[in-house]
């Protein structure tokens, strides 16, 4: 059975899915326009949505710094690039466009469609991205900030978020069985400090192989900065 493909989107589409008034209907039409739907290959990088999608892509970078700048006082950059990094992921990021049922409306071609086009999460990944570059020249700053706040933080608890983030031994152990590495362990390779004061380094280990030392007031804080500077590491 053929599939129909919407050829026009509407203001009152385009309303409904960024919360805010249409002014210029066009920038938001290419926005959701994939390049499959365009014919002419020199026509689909001027005429798609991937103009829109590298302006995206960096209004998002920023919001999200922002926010996390604001929100975590005391984390140092490393910690606040990775945080930002899980958040503006191609994953996340499609994540974020599925809540809004975005991929329905992407301009694509029947074929596209056909393979599951709707929900690949690069297509997604990039409208959404697009989407915000067309509210910002459509609006303002302030207009992209409150979509890309409403639609891709606002949801999330960022203190869970980070605490997940920040659980850097298991990110070392996922790593190690993606790649069919063995488990890391942990050994204590200096104590310094009375008992009531001590201060621990702690190196990981991978198979035969030590990678980075960790140091802090107890054993297990220790371990998790050998693994996060081991993953830094690799």
């Amino acid at each position: 059975m053929p599939v129909t493909q919407p050829q026009e989107v509407s203001r009152s589409q385009i309303e409904a899915l960024i919360g805010q008034p249409v002014q210029d209907l066009a920038l938001y039409r290419r926005a959701l326009t994939h390049r499959s739907v365009l014919r002419e290959p020199a026509e689909r990088s001027l005429r798609s949505n991937e103009r829109l999608e590298y302006l995206g892509d960096a209004l998002i970078d920023l919001v999200v710094s922002e926010a996390l700048y604001r929100q975590f006082p005391k984390k140092n950059e490393g910690d606040l690039t990775r945080l930002r990094a899980k958040l503006v992921s191609g994953s996340a990021l499609a994540q974020y466009a599925r809540r809004m049922d975005l991929g329905t409306h992407v301009l694509m071609s029947a074929n596209a469609a056909q393979t599951e086009g709707r929900d690949n999460p690069n297509i997604l990944a990039d409208a959404f991205e697009a989407l915000t570059g067309a509210l910002y020249l459509d609006q303002n700053y302030a207009a992209a900030a409150q979509f890309v706040h409403e639609r891709a933080l606002e949801p999330f608890d960022l203190e869970d978020v980070a605490a997940q983030d920040e659980n850097y031994k298991s990110q070392l152990l996922e790593r190690m069985q993606a790649e069919g590495r063995p488990q890391p362990t942990y050994r204590v390779v200096h104590e310094e400090g009375p008992s009531h004061d001590k201060t621990f380094t702690v190196e990981a280990v991978v198979g035969e192989t030590t990678h980075k030392r960790g140091t802090a007031g107890s054993k297990q804080q220790a371990e998790q900065e050998a693994a996060r500077r081991t993953l830094e590491n690799l």
